[in-house]
């Protein structure tokens, strides 16, 4: 049982059959000029409530890297939270499709920015001064790199403070789904109404096979975007078979309904495995991402039994539930840990 990412779960099956459905329809427009990326267009506007310029790519650190290099020059300063898989886990990508910008990542508990601390930063950042990056962007992380999310008010908290220095806000909504559903708020109110400019919009890891959108809500920003797409090679000339994806994803809430198990499964792995005595969640699970501090004994008990996950820090470890987790695996596992836990005592 692989609870190592959601990336290793498979493709829903309704995303399946479009893409299924999308390669029987015959002949069809290239490079984004089909129906079913229009279509894509007109539901993620409506669903947040605002006319979006969006762009369909494949991969989420291409989302990421492209939209910051919309937003911030090569002299410039991208402020994230110093574990942002921008700054992490991306090998660079938005400094190069930048031309250079400099991430500046910043500390926070839980994977969070901020306020104050941001605009502390901002304060001694040198604007204006010849010899300093200077500041361009936020980005923010939602869910966060610690499994916790933001709410709407942290996010404004954060998009005031950004307004201040003329910085837009970029949101890397990998995991946005699983946000939203925890919140019980709008898309829109977790993006363009709390002050973000654009989303990365992830499905990827939330039951699609390879299929994102940089959604802007602000078109003026997005002038620059169609020409880096291309020149990054990200200008699907079949990029029906991208917006087949998402256009099934968005098709009768499938997205929030795969983002709640998910979430579920996390809570119900959660509540069992911090009822072993020694255990200690690191931060509140408020998505589908757990980090929790067990017995080492019981941390190699699983692996012994099959179960793969990430050793974080120490003893603490991360376990990543997905669309398609099984209740029974759940349960399984816990099962097995306070096994392993009790032989212990």
């Amino acid at each position: 049982m692989n609870f190592t990412s959601d990336n290793v779960s498979g493709a829903a099956p309704e995303i399946l059959e479009a893409l299924i459905a999308a390669s029987s329809s015959g002949p069809t427009p290239s490079y984004g000029a089909d129906p079913l990326t229009a279509r894509v267009t007109e539901k993620i506007s409506a669903l947040f409530e605002r006319d979006a310029v969006v762009f369909p790519v494949a991969t989420g650190s291409a989302a990421n890297a492209l939209a910051l290099a919309t937003l911030a020059p090569p002299y410039g300063a991208i402020y994230c939270h110093e574990m942002a898989h921008v700054n992490t886990d991306e090998c660079g990508a938005p400094e190069m499709f930048t031309g250079g910008a400099k991430l500046v990542g910043l500390p926070g508990a839980g994977g969070k920015l901020t306020p104050g601390l941001l605009r502390a930063t901002l304060e001694k950042a040198g604007v204006g001064v010849v010899h300093s990056v200077q500041p361009a962007a936020l980005t923010l992380t939602q869910a966060t790199e610690s499994g916790t999310v933001y709410t709407p008010d942290e996010i404004a908290a954060l998009a005031e403070v950004a307004r201040g220095y003329d910085l837009p806000v970029h949101m890397d909504g990998a995991r946005f789904a699983n946000a939203l559903v925890r919140l019980g708020c709008s898309p829109a109110e977790l993006t363009w109404k709390a002050g973000v400019d654009v989303l990365s919009f992830g499905a990827t890891k939330n039951g699609a096979l390879a299929a994102e959108a940089v959604v802007f809500f602000r078109p003026e920003l997005a002038e620059s975007f169609a020409f880096r797409r291309k020149r990054a090679g990200h200008l699907f000339s079949k990029m029906r078979f991208l917006s087949a994806q998402l256009d099934a994803y968005l098709t009768d809430g499938l997205w929030l309904r795969l983002a709640r198990h998910a979430n579920a499964m996390a809570d119900r792995l959660a509540e069992g495995l911090t009822a072993i005595p020694g255990a200690r969640l690191r931060d509140p699970v408020e998505a589908n991402e757990i980090f929790i501090d067990l017995p080492e004994p019981v941390i190699a008990g699983l692996e012994q039994r099959g179960y793969t996950f990430y050793r974080w820090d120490g003893t603490v470890i991360r376990l990543v539930t997905a669309w398609n987790t099984e209740a029974g695996d759940i349960d399984r596992m816990i099962a097995d840990a306070r096994e392993l836990s009790a032989a212990t005592r």
